[in-house]
């Protein structure tokens, strides 16, 4: 527990040591920051009533699990999870990851948006919008989209609040463009706790605690690399969502969802490739302790001292390590992909619950790419702006999830 709080303190001394206006940053909005993200995950983790809440999400998975099954099943056959034609030779040995798992990408975001239609989201929305209003003095504009990014992706977020986009501060913006990096969607959130959980127990629940902490983490991070000088901007959710009826919500989802899931397959297959050409390069060179060079153990070494920071034990720091360090310069999606695959020997269950929550963040490169198009897009006046912005948001982005797993670290 002191380790991990200890750890805590240092990484906001680093957030404050590469600040753009050290004088500026105001240790009393820290303070409150930091107690503020203690006090939900120990409402969310200790609390007997919400506690039970988000052990019921496991059951949620297995239901959408199903449902998609069901659904691939009959699209793909056997291919999709239906009944083999041969004979299995070992279990698992039909899991094929693009006819299984990433199709409940599409029955999410149909799902998603049809809460949206139903303004089930919305409220929820706007509840943690006021609760960070209330609590960090955020302006009302911020708040919305901080909070809309707890449960749908770094674009979708900001595009809740297009309008206040061009006449927000820099720290606003920059505060947007973190939450951003800090925290994932609904659509990939069901997806990941799938393949964790086996290795994590209540994956789904863990998660989307993670992506909520990192919200009012989030905050902390960008107000202390760019402190608030002006005037806050004020704003809401809109009245509309664009949807013309259920089934249009639906319709509009799937499509939506169609476009993620392609994107996602395409990027793993490029990604995958480059770091396996990478690795092949690395491999000319002459071995180091007795193992050849890759770069998962290149970026276990610069992410080591940090994962350590926020309680994972010295031992164990160059395998977390190389995780955060997949995550950051591929995706999130590989990094948990390698802690499911992980031997029950290299990291200990404290570990991985640790590496759970300090990789719940889209804080990457191929992430970077999306959101300075996207915000871009949106505000073209400030696009310049975004683009000066975009590197420190991954920087900014993994200091807030690693804070994350720091404050899980001292609960654990």
């Amino acid at each position: 527990m002191l380790h991990s709080a200890l750890g805590l303190l240092a990484l906001c001394l680093l957030c404050w040591l590469i600040s753009e206006n050290r004088r500026a940053v105001c240790l009393r909005f820290v303070a409150v920051g930091l107690v503020l993200q203690v006090a939900v995950a120990l409402a969310l983790t200790r609390i007997p009533v919400l506690k039970d809440v988000f052990l019921r999400l496991n059951d949620l998975v297995g239901a959408l699990e199903k449902a998609t099954m069901a659904g691939t099943a009959f699209v793909f056959g056997y291919l999709g999870g239906g009944a083999l034609p041969f004979h299995e030779p070992y279990p698992g040995s039909s899991f094929i990851l693009a006819f299984r798992a990433l199709p409940l990408v599409l029955v999410v975001s149909a799902l998603s948006s049809l809460l949206f239609y139903w303004r089930v989201i919305p409220v929820v929305v706007g509840f943690f919008a006021w609760a960070l209003r209330r609590t960090l003095g955020v302006g009302g504009a911020v708040g919305v989209a901080v909070a809309a990014n707890v449960f749908v992706g770094m674009v979708e977020g900001p595009l809740l609040i297009k309008e206040y986009l061009e006449r927000m501060t820099r720290s606003e913006l920059f505060t947007v463009m973190t939450a951003g990096m800090a925290t994932i969607a609904g659509t990939v959130m069901f997806l990941y706790a799938s393949f964790l959980k086996d290795v994590i127990p209540d994956s789904l629940g863990q998660i989307l605690i993670a992506s909520i902490i990192s919200a009012p983490a989030a905050i902390v991070v960008s107000r202390i690399m760019i402190p608030e000088t002006e005037e806050p901007t004020g704003g809401g959710l809109p009245k509309t969502q664009g949807a013309g009826g259920s089934m249009d919500a639906v319709t509009r989802g799937t499509a939506e969802g169609l476009t993620l899931l392609l994107n996602i397959a395409a990027m793993l297959i490029v990604l995958v490739a480059l770091v396996s050409l990478a690795n092949q390069m690395l491999g000319w060179l002459p071995s180091v302790a007795g193992a050849p060079l890759t770069m998962q153990r290149m970026l276990g070494w610069v992410m080591a001292p940090l994962v350590w920071l926020i309680g994972v034990p010295w031992s164990e720091a160059h395998a977390a390590g190389a995780l955060m360090g997949t995550k950051i310069v591929l995706n999130e999606f590989i990094a948990y992909l390698d802690l499911a695959k992980l031997p029950p020997d290299v990291l200990s269950e404290r570990s991985r619950i640790i590496m759970t929550y300090a990789m719940c963040g889209f804080a990457n490169f191929g992430s970077l790419g999306i959101m300075i198009g996207g915000l871009g897009a949106m505000a073209p006046k400030r696009r310049s702006e975004i683009v000066s912005l975009g590197m420190r948001t991954i920087v900014s982005g993994t200091l807030a999830t690693l804070m994350t797993g720091a404050v899980i670290g001292m609960l654990l």
